[in-house]
């Protein structure tokens, strides 16, 4: 892992951020994104997967995560390695104007790791961050559910279908998410879940 960021507590929940390789902007398609909510919603149902928050921007995926038994790092393995063959295979057989020149840097990118022999589709590393508190959860939930606001994508957090905001505001959502406990004495935090409403 990059930057001394690792997990050392393999039952605690952790902020991860899963990157596209050079940042390329893959999920701007739905059946791709698609790819990654059917993958989360299988590993919440077979894997002991358990989500509090995520959001699928155009080139990478913030979320927080746990495992119920124990190995949030083999869960976060197998996650990434399915959706990457998943998606190699729909860039390769499904409509894209983009084929040759993604495939290209996923090509380019086996080149200097030899883990992946035809194509490195997520960038190595997870950046994971242990949620050690309450107050760190609630950050973190507003830091990912504020994304697409920041990116002009929508003007509110809950409006955005590919992220667990409209779980916390109005309990829907494309996943069935493990919604945090909202604080009742941090007063900060409760104004930070107002907010999506606000934005």
């Amino acid at each position: 892992m990059q930057g001394g960021y690792q997990i050392r507590n393999n039952t605690l929940p952790h902020f991860i951020t899963a990157t596209v390789v050079d940042w390329v902007d893959v999920f701007t398609r739905k059946n791709y994104k698609d790819v990654v909510i059917e993958s989360l919603n299988f590993c919440i149902q077979n894997k002991s997967m358990l989500l509090y928050g995520y959001v699928i921007m155009s080139n990478h995926i913030h979320m927080i995560v746990q495992s119920e038994k124990g190995e949030l790092s083999d869960l976060l393995r197998d996650f990434k390695k399915f959706t990457a063959s998943k998606i190699l295979e729909k860039i390769k057989s499904e409509p894209e104007s983009r084929r040759e020149w993604m495939l290209e840097r996923f090509k380019l990118a086996t080149e200097t790791h030899s883990r992946n022999k035809n194509y490195q589709f997520w960038q190595y590393g997870n950046h994971p961050e242990e949620i050690y508190s309450n107050k760190f959860m609630w950050s973190k939930l507003d830091y990912i559910h504020l994304n697409p606001v920041r990116a002009g994508i929508v003007e509110k957090a809950s409006h955005y279908i590919y992220s667990s905001a409209s779980n916390y505001v109005s309990d829907i959502g494309l996943i069935k998410i493990e919604k945090a406990d909202i604080p009742t004495v941090d007063i900060l935090n409760l104004n930070n879940f107002t907010k999506y409403n606000q934005y």
